[in-house]
């Protein structure tokens, strides 16, 4: 099956099949590792956390063993310089233990599914996060730790700047849908690091289709398709963004590329 298509229909299923769709979008940049190989590997690694996993307990103590479980398996974030693709591939992850918070939430959420506790992720600015609904804190999914409101000020401060301030809205619920057009996005830039603009246009191309684009999404694929020398695709999503900006001043700078972008007439047959 086209590894794209395998994504779409697992994220159509209900519920979503979120975690296998994140395999198929690893797959799609490395068919050599095929989703059915990541999923015995998991298997086998779901097995030694629930085998631990205490009962008699609520729902956020035990989602936050089941994330110490898997730092003690030796899971952390990756802190590779600079961050190689491989830290987002969810199929890479398994195998080498070491990812994006992202990338670790994805297994933790499938973990906490397998094992019946109700854990969710949160599309907080700069650092995906997990909860368990009705909870006073947010877990780190990197290493367990609780993250209460004070700690979330912290982190956005760090991520953002002291000028955000808190809102319900970083606090939000991500459906399955906004993890993985982040995960997109997520690969998005780490293949334009390191210098892979088609698999960049693979991942850019991908966040269009999971949800609705922004002005950026197109920007970032307009600059992808000028890298790649494909100007009448270029206008298309510079005018996309156009239509989607509120900014005024943003507004002007692409009036004024749209402007420079010289298209070849189009061949007579």
């Amino acid at each position: 099956m086209d590894p794209r298509q395998a994504c779409l229909a697992c994220l159509a299923q209900d519920p979503p099949a979120l975690f296998e769709a994140a395999l198929w979008i690893a797959a799609e940049h490395e068919p050599q590792l095929p989703p059915e190989q990541a999923q015995r590997l998991f298997d086998s690694l779901a097995h030694q956390v629930a085998v631990a996993l205490p009962l008699g307990i609520g729902d956020a103590e035990r989602a936050q063993f089941l994330l110490r479980r898997l730092s003690e398996l030796g899971f952390a974030e990756d802190d590779e310089y600079p961050l190689h693709p491989r830290a987002a591939l969810l199929s890479q992850v398994l195998q080498r233990r070491h990812g994006q918070p992202l990338s670790l939430a994805l297994i933790a959420l499938e973990m906490a599914r397998r094992n019946d506790i109700t854990l969710v992720g949160v599309n907080f600015p700069g650092r995906f996060l997990l909860r368990v609904p009705g909870a006073d804190h947010l877990l780190d999914p990197a290493t367990g730790r609780r993250l209460y409101t004070r700690d979330c000020r912290d982190l956005l401060a760090r991520q953002m700047g002291t000028n955000i301030e808190l809102s319900a809205e970083h606090l939000r619920t991500a459906s399955a849908a906004e993890m993985l057009q982040r995960l997109s996005r997520n690969l998005r830039q780490l293949h334009l690091t390191t210098g892979e603009p088609l698999a960049a246009l693979k991942d850019a191309q991908r966040v269009l289709e999971l949800g609705p684009p922004s002005a950026s999404d197109h920007l970032a694929r307009a600059d992808l398709y000028h890298t790649l020398d494909c100007p009448q695709a270029e206008r298309y999503d510079l005018e996309r963004a156009m239509l989607l900006s509120d900014d005024a001043a943003e507004q002007m700078r692409l009036a004024q590329r749209l402007s420079e972008i010289s298209v070849p007439p189009k061949a007579l047959h």
